[in-house]
C-alpha cells in the first residue's frame, strides 16, 4: 500500500486570508461550502427560478446503475487488470463511490476508488476572479500499468478532463484511461468525448448545467440554469 499523496495549495486572488473563513467555510464544522448548496439558498451564483429540473433523485440513482452496467459489459475495463476509479473532485469523487459500491454489489468485486484535484491544472487559474482553494488529491494506490476510469459529473467543453489528464500522469503511467459522465452536454472546445455516458443533455452555451450529489449537496438532482451567472458559462 502507498501511502496517500495528497496536494494542498491555497491560492488567493482580490481577498486577503481574513476573509476565507466567513467565504467558505462553515462554523459547524470549518469544511468548505457547497457553492452549489449556496445556490440552493439563493446566492448570487444563481436562482431556482431560473433553473429547471432535469433529473431527480430517482433518475440519479438509475443512471448511476445504468453506467455501472456499462462498465461491466465493457470487457477491456473489467479484464485489463485491477480496475481504478478515479472521481474529479468533488461531485466525479461521489459518482466514483457511488459506481464502485454499484458494481460490487453485482460482481462482490471491490474497486479502489481515489479523488483528482485538478485545480492547479486549469487554463483559467491565472486571472480567474474567484478563490482558488484546492481539496487535495488522494489515491492510496498506484495507477500505473493499469486501466483507470476517470468520472466527472459534467461534460461540456472538455477542458477539466484535459486538465484531469494532466494531473493523472503526474502520478503514474496507467495502462489506458477512460471516462465516464453523469451528464453530457455537449459544446465540446476539446477534442474530447466520454466513454460512458448516464444522460445526454442539448443546452444553449450560456445555460448551465448543475449537479447536486449527497453528502456535499441537501439532495440528488440535475438542474439546468438557464440565465447567465455573472461568473460566466459552465467550462467543464
Amino acid at each position: 500500500m502507498v501511502a496517500a499523496r495528497t496536494i494542498t495549495t491555497l491560492i488567493i486572488n482580490k481577498q486577503g486570508p481574513a476573509d476565507l473563513p466567513a467565504l467558505f467555510f462553515s462554523a459547524e464544522n470549518r469544511k468548505p461550502k457547497s457553492l452549489y448548496s449556496n445556490l440552493l439558498a439563493g446566492a448570487s451564483t444563481g436562482n431556482l427560478k431560473d433553473m429547471q429540473k432535469f433529473m431527480a433523485a430517482d433518475d440519479v440513482a438509475q443512471t448511476v446503475r445504468q453506467i455501472s452496467q456499462q462498465i461491466l459489459t465493457a470487457g477491456e475495463l473489467m479484464a485489463g487488470g485491477p480496475l481504478a476509479l478515479v472521481g474529479i473532485r468533488r461531485r466525479g469523487e461521489i459518482l466514483a463511490q457511488r459506481i464502485a459500491a454499484a458494481i460490487y454489489t453485482e460482481t462482490n468485486r471491490t474497486l479502489e476508488v481515489g479523488a483528482l484535484d485538478i485545480t492547479m491544472y486549469r487554463d483559467d487559474v491565472v486571472g480567474n476572479r474567484s478563490i482558488i482553494i484546492p481539496m487535495g488529491t488522494e489515491m492510496n494506490f498506484r495507477i500505473d500499468d493499469r486501466p483507470v476510469l476517470l468520472l466527472d459529473d459534467v461534460l461540456h467543453t472538455g477542458r477539466s478532463v484535459r486538465a484531469a489528464l494532466d494531473a493523472l500522469v503526474d502520478f503514474g503511467r496507467p495502462r489506458f484511461i477512460r471516462l465516464a459522465v453523469l451528464v453530457d452536454r455537449g459544446g465540446r472546445e476539446f477534442p474530447i468525448s466520454a466513454d460512458f455516458v448516464g444522460r445526454r443533455l442539448e443546452v444553449p452555451d450560456k445555460s448551465r448545467v448543475r449537479v447536486s450529489l449527497k453528502p456535499i449537496d441537501s439532495d440528488d438532482a440535475v438542474f439546468v440554469e438557464s440565465t447567465t451567472p455573472a461568473t460566466g458559462g459552465d467550462s467543464r
